[in-house]
């Protein structure tokens, strides 16, 4: 789910470590593409090494020849609106701006609400949510709390003059719509009404936050305002998101280097790494000098983690898990060993950035829940490196091995999970194109990423084509996954393969065409199973990008169904103008789904005329396009997607 413009385009992986393989034969590569999917095919390909990785557990039953899928696909659109396949209904519910509990303030058109009420209100630009059924521990699907991202701001839509002039209250209210909300929602009929509930809450930009973990209250972490290094105010750019088996929420912070500007013309090599500003986006620091990178050197290392906290206990920190690394985070899906020990896969969404996996110690307890509250803060973390044979090993990040030694710049665990970056290029990880969302199979327990684009691979000075990133000059994004040995998500080592390539089947460049078995897309991004198996897959084609301007035939954003038996994939929901489509979740019974429309109208929206692009939801007459949340159902009361 990023959102890049130029003043971040420069920001990719110049490290000096080569790829695994740089140079791959084209045909080699195309046959792995279609081979697809641990059948007999595939594990001859790969050879005995990586069946014997597999303990066995590879084998698939006889392949199916019906699809999982019940729908019939839709077409691409260009609308203005929402589609879905017949026999399917949907409403909008919690747009930006609507109150996290019913008596809280009402939006206004004109979007003239203070920071006041904003922070009191659903956030800008909805992105990765979960359903969690109340009471705890129940099933429920009539009742719980809907807990959602607020990735980042459109400034042009979020105040009334734009950034025409500049305040302290403007500021307030851009760090107001960040964050994550919590609301209580009931079921009425096909109808979810939000509850007044002492659930209802708002994290925002400014909202104080522990650190815990090897870097709480290390000097890196250390500013004027906060001299012991153990709170930080607020959370940003959280884009997908994670839960743990103990019933608590991981907001993943993504592109937090935007909101950081250093203009000394000397940044640190650190801030470099990451990707920190020298020209301002935001205008942030002009009102709240944390923001400004040069005087507060140490402030952005506060931010890119993963933020746990429990939407049951509205009275609960959040906190900043050290433990998991620093880095652009996309997601933090967990994947539970046979001795309940935890894997958190999560990716670094960047051009030729990592994969990383954190392992916790100690099991978790699904007894006490008290007993998992710092499971995170205590564990090993990993980055991948695919292997032209088809293995794959998990790299430890842990100081003292792999060269991660106080001699090659890492002197403490601190060091490592503060420049996770910097320890993975110095451990030979293969940088990915763009890595974002991960999914795990419910059955299978594979493991799926999505890769949405790179098209400045093999570029003049970058690194080349390899196996798991098959393409230069890649646009169009694919879909790769893994087994881990033994089928343990602990294991430090797996098989992969590519699931699918996206591409234009029209495209005079076969490279570019494709495999898709199917309804054809690009840009995979947001990605989720639910309990049938069906991989819900999402896409995030930007408004200003390469496809859109060649009129490449993908339509509007979009969210689709694959089998991955099979293969087949097909349309299921195509969105409005400008918007992304992003956050899945299902309720238990798999009867309800909530996604997200995130920033309709990007692209074309101004302070003048907001609606220039994009009116969705509200219409002409609403006053300006507003990110949103979309109950969906099947009209027969059945379960979604079959």
């Amino acid at each position: 789910m990023s959102h890049h413009s130029e003043l971040d385009s420069k920001i990719c992986n110049d490290s000096d470590n080569e790829t695994i393989y740089q140079v791959i034969d084209k045909a080699v590569s195309r046959r792995r593409m279609i081979q697809g999917g641990f059948g007999a095919a595939a594990l001859a390909m790969l050879g005995p090494s990586a069946a014997a990785l597999l303990g066995g557990t590879a084998q698939p039953a006889a392949a199916r020849n019906w699809s999982l899928i019940g729908f019939q696909g839709i077409p691409v659109s260009d609308t203005d609106d929402i589609r879905v396949p017949a026999g399917y209904a949907f409403k909008v519910i919690q747009r930006w701006g609507d109150p996290v509990s019913a008596d809280g303030p009402a939006f206004k058109a004109d979007a003239s609400q203070t920071w006041q009420d904003q922070e009191r209100q659903m956030g800008m630009h909805h992105d990765g949510m979960h359903f969690f059924p109340l009471p705890y521990g129940s099933t429920s699907s009539e009742h719980g709390l809907l807990v959602m991202n607020h990735e980042y701001i459109d400034q042009n839509i979020l105040h009334t003059d734009g950034t025409e002039t500049w305040t302290p209250e403007k500021v307030k209210k851009d760090l107001a719509a960040h964050g994550v909300s919590v609301t209580e929602l009931r079921r009425k009929g096909n109808d979810w009404v939000v509850q007044t509930s002492p659930h209802g809450r708002r994290l925002t930009g400014y909202t104080p936050m522990r650190l815990s973990g090897p870097a709480a209250g290390v000097d890196a972490v250390k500013t004027a305002a906060d001299p012991e290094g153990l709170t930080v105010l607020g959370t940003l750019n959280n884009c997908a998101h994670g839960t743990t088996p103990w019933g608590t929420y991981l907001a993943c912070e993504e592109n937090f280097q935007s909101y950081f500007v250093n203009t000394s013309g000397d940044v640190p090599a650190l801030q470099d790494r990451y990707g920190i500003l020298t020209q301002s986006r935001y205008r942030w620091e002009e009102h709240e000098e944390r923001f400004d990178a040069a005087a507060h050197p140490n402030e952005p290392n506060r931010f890119g983690w993963v933020v746990e906290f429990d939407p049951y206990d509205p009275e609960s920190v959040p906190v900043k898990r050290t433990a998991l690394g620093r880095c652009r985070h996309e997601s933090a899906t967990v994947s539970v060993g046979p001795d309940n020990r935890c894997a958190f896969y999560t990716g670094d969404d960047a051009r030729f950035e990592y994969i990383y996996k954190f392992v916790t110690n100690r099991p978790y307890d699904p007894v006490n829940r008290d007993a998992n509250r710092d499971l995170l803060d205590d564990g090993v973390l990993y980055v991948a490196r695919f292997d032209a044979d088809g293995t794959g090993q998990w790299i430890e990040l842990t100081h003292g091995k792999n060269g991660l030694t106080a001699e090659n710049g890492f002197p403490d665990q601190a060091a490592v999970v503060i420049n996770a970056r910097g320890a993975a290029d110095h451990v030979g990880a293969t940088k990915m194109d763009r890595p974002e969302w991960t999914a795990v199979h419910p059955v299978t327990r594979d493991v799926y990423v999505t890769l949405t684009n790179n098209t400045r691979r093999g570029n003049e000075g970058q690194v080349g084509a390899d196996p798991s990133n098959p393409r230069n000059n890649n646009a169009f994004g694919h879909i790769l996954r893994w087994r881990e040995a033994g089928n343990d998500p602990t294991a430090t080592e797996f098989v992969w393969d590519i699931f699918l390539m996206c591409g234009d089947p029209d495209n005079p460049d076969i490279n570019m065409r494709g495999n898709i078995n199917g309804d054809i897309f690009a840009a995979p991004d947001g990605l989720w199973f639910d309990d049938q198996g069906l991989l819900w897959i999402q896409t995030d084609v930007s408004a200003g990008s390469l496809l859109r301007t060649n009129h490449i035939p993908f339509g509007n954003n979009q969210m689709l169904a694959a089998d991955p038996n099979t293969g087949e994939v097909r349309r299921f929901l195509t969105g409005p103008l400008g918007s992304e489509i992003t956050g899945v979740i299902t309720t238990p019974d798999h009867r309800t789904m909530f996604i997200n429309v995130q920033h309709p109208g990007e692209g074309g929206t101004s302070p003048e005329n907001p609606t220039e692009l994009s009116s969705w939801p509200d219409g002409p007459e609403g006053g300006r396009p507003r990110s949103a949340t979309v109950v969906i159902w099947k009209e027969d009361g059945g379960i979604i997607g079959t």
